[in-house]
């Protein structure tokens, strides 16, 4: 019974795909925000630690946020989403049992690559974000931390999951702010943002309930 939110928010996050990208509305919004919510209460039904609930309510308060049209918006969003990243690198780093810097001893490949990934964005990134460009550097490096922070662990279902976040992070920053509105792929970046997101989520609830 404590598992039925997480499938319940899996159901309604698949029958969100087709309205990746609608005209924002109230109803979008709602169907959005509604499955990070639903994956919160699993995780409290379930005990998880506290910094992991947390920071799942955080990111469907994100997902509201990016679901509204406006920079307003979006910046509670960002800021909502970069809380969440705060409370994971928490819990990361209360399951390591050890310092964020020890991961460039423990997985000195992946994290010097995702340290390269970071500082590229201030080349194919940052000269595109305009009056965004800080909050959007500021959400750069606390994303990479805590994909820092889950390379401390025994590579599993908590890493894969920080791994997808990134990458849908990665998209959805592509599809914003290097996508003109008429491109091609936008609906298949659409798409893939929305799955890896999902998959990378449930992926990071899911390792916090079976350790």
């Amino acid at each position: 019974m404590t598992m039925l939110p997480i499938y319940l928010g899996l159901a309604i996050a698949l029958a969100y795909l087709p309205f990746t990208n609608t005209p924002a509305s109230w109803r979008r919004s709602i169907h959005k925000t509604l499955p990070l919510l639903l994956f919160a209460l699993a995780g409290f039904l379930t005990g998880s630690p506290v910094f992991l609930v947390a920071g799942l309510f955080l990111s469907a308060l994100g997902d509201f946020g990016l679901s509204r049209d406006g920079e307003s918006a979006f910046l509670y969003g960002l800021s909502a989403f970069a809380l969440a990243h705060v409370l994971y690198i928490i819990h990361f780093l209360a399951l390591a049992q050890m310092p964020l810097w020890d991961v460039f001893s423990i997985a000195p490949i992946p994290a010097i690559a995702l340290l390269a990934l970071l500082v590229s964005t201030e080349i194919w990134l940052a000269p595109h974000t305009g009056p965004l460009g800080w909050p959007v550097r500021i959400y750069v490096l606390v994303i990479g931390a805590m994909g820092l922070s889950a390379l401390l662990l025994p590579f599993g279902i908590s890493t894969m999951g920080a791994a997808l976040f990134i990458l849908s992070d990665l998209i959805l920053a592509i599809e914003l702010f290097r996508m003109r509105e008429d491109h091609p792929s936008k609906l298949l970046a659409g798409y893939l943002i929305w799955g890896f997101y999902i998959a990378g989520q449930a992926m990071i609830l899911m390792g916090g309930i079976t350790i």
